[in-house]
């Protein structure tokens, strides 16, 4: 199952080619267009592309909703419940798809950060830190995505119900600090899954105080993928059994 999604996303190259171009547009468009009038106390592009790697990941975990959506609507579940497959192996194989292109968009976006003038100050450990860190958001974003496949009417519901996957760094620490936002605002930046990654990556690569976001990113990742495995199998366990 796992195989299959690979090639399935090597034959969607629309798709896949739209999770690597659009961060590369927004990187470009929020370091030459919007990073010199944005103070971060940093170079902005050292400061930005934390974000954006995160944010590579949501387009990458949409493209992974519409894809389970697609089978779940196109017959394809029908055909693969007639074999000894597990639903399990069926979502599984997905999310293994998914981590995949995920980590293939995200070392383009590294590649293309550093020609354009990022400079990590990380050692060895600290980028197997954050490449552990960034696999266990994806996985847990992933299964996520899975789980809204399942249970969307069509491929179109299935990209609207994963917009917010898009939409949440944008109302993180990703592109401006939360200080500088609205009062009402700022809470919503400090307290969501998407910041403590973001500056826990931050720290591992920049050197900026880490604080307890180490401690409090592992712990919104554990806890995000343990209730999305938990969800999506009920779901597709459900969907199934009518």
């Amino acid at each position: 199952m796992a195989d299959r999604s690979v090639r399935l996303a090597r034959r969607n190259v629309d798709s896949l080619f739209a999770s690597i171009l659009m961060p590369l547009l927004m990187m470009a468009l929020f370091v030459y267009v919007f990073g010199g009038a944005i103070s971060t106390g940093t170079e902005y592009i050292n400061y930005v592309v934390p974000g954006i790697l995160l944010l590579t990941t949501g387009y990458g975990a949409a493209s992974t909703a519409m894809v389970v959506a697609d089978d779940m609507h196109s017959g394809m579940i029908d055909r693969l419940r007639s074999l000894p497959i597990r639903g399990f192996a069926v979502l599984a194989g997905h999310v293994t798809g998914s981590v995949a292109r995920n980590a293939a968009a995200t070392a383009i976006v590294v590649l293309a950060s550093l020609a354009m003038g990022f400079r990590p100050g990380g050692g060895v450990l600290d980028w197997l830190a954050t490449i552990g860190l960034l696999l266990l958001y994806v996985l847990a974003l992933s299964w996520l995505a899975a789980g809204l496949g399942v249970i969307a009417k069509s491929v179109e519901s299935a990209s609207t119900l994963s917009f917010f996957m898009l939409f949440l760094p944008y109302l993180s620490s990703a592109f401006v600090r939360p200080e500088t936002m609205p009062s009402w605002l700022r809470p919503v930046s400090e307290h969501q899954p998407i910041t403590p990654v973001i500056e826990t990556v931050r720290s591992l690569l920049i050197g900026t105080p880490m604080g307890n976001n180490g401690w409090i990113a592992l712990a919104w990742c554990c806890g995000l993928l343990l209730f999305s495995v938990l969800l999506a199998t009920s779901l597709y366990r459900r969907q199934t059994s009518r």
